[in-house]
This record gives structure tokens, C-alpha cells and sequence, in this order.
């Protein structure tokens, strides 16, 4: 019978401890990053599910949208595109992805905004594909109106 026997240096097994030690704290950062970062998914293929969203958001709606209708997101921007596009990715959704698609937007009015609340010119829309919010905006109408993401400040 052949034995063979290995004489391991203390420092090559503090070495690999410390390389396995730091694999599982970059992975479960990763994880944890990964968690915190991915985008989060709206379904919207209810009028219920829609109220209930921008109620979350803080407004307040009428029961029902004053408009639908399919739109196709362009597959060349110009800036206005882009400076739209802008507010969607500060809220988490980009538009990009759907250049070429068509999209259901919704458009509500919104009856609680602050020095708006008896104007008609206050409008809620969401971005819809495929029953999934992309995107949307509260706004005026006005001439010289404004536009803010969908969250009330």
C-alpha cells in the first residue's frame, strides 16, 4: 500500500480562505445590487390596476381615462424625444427599447394638483406595451405648460 501525504502552509490556506471570503461577499453584493436596480414591473391591462398606480403615485383621477389611444414610439428620435426620454430614465423606464412598437397611451385627468385643482389642463399619461407600464408623465396643456414625472412631488 502507497501513501502520500501533503504538507499545506498555513499562509496558502489563509490565502485561499481569503480569495473564497471575498468571491461570496462580491456575489452577494452583486445580488443585493442586482435586487435593488432592476427595474420594477407595472402591470396595466386593468382599468383597476391603472387607478390603483396612480393612486399610488398620489393623484386622483376620474373612474375612468378620458383617451386611449395606439401610438408607434419612432424608431429616429429627435431632441424631443430624447429630452422625453430623459424624464422616463430619472424614473426608471426607457423608452428606447421600444423605438418601432405600438403603445396604448392613457390619458387622465388629474383633479388634485396643487393650484390646478378646479382646471381640466392638468393630464396624467401612462406608457402601455403589451400590459406593462413603459413610461408616462403629469403635465398642463397650457401654453406655456410644464411637465414632471409620474410620482407626486
Amino acid at each position: 500500500m502507497f501513501i502520500k501525504t501533503f504538507k499545506v502552509k498555513k499562509p496558502t490556506v489563509f490565502g485561499v480562505a481569503v480569495i473564497i471570503a471575498v468571491i461570496c461577499l462580491l456575489v452577494a453584493v452583486g445580488l443585493t445590487a442586482y435586487r435593488f436596480t432592476r427595474p420594477t414591473i407595472y402591470e396595466m391591462k386593468t382599468e383597476k390596476q391603472r387607478q390603483e398606480f396612480i393612486s399610488e403615485m398620489g393623484w386622483e383621477v376620474p373612474d375612468e381615462f378620458d383617451e386611449c389611444k395606439a401610438t408607434v414610439i419612432p424608431e429616429e428620435w429627435n431632441d424631443v424625444y430624447d429630452n422625453y426620454n430623459n424624464l422616463q430614465k430619472e424614473q426608471g423606464f426607457d423608452l428606447s427599447k421600444f423605438k418601432g412598437k405600438t403603445v396604448d397611451i392613457y390619458t387622465y385627468k388629474v383633479k388634485n394638483y396643487p393650484n390646478y385643482e378646479d382646471s381640466d389642463c392638468i393630464k396624467c399619461t401612462l406608457i402601455v406595451y403589451d400590459g406593462q407600464l413603459i413610461g408616462g408623465d403629469v403635465c398642463s396643456v397650457e401654453l406655456d405648460g410644464f411637465m414632471q414625472g409620474l410620482r407626486k412631488n
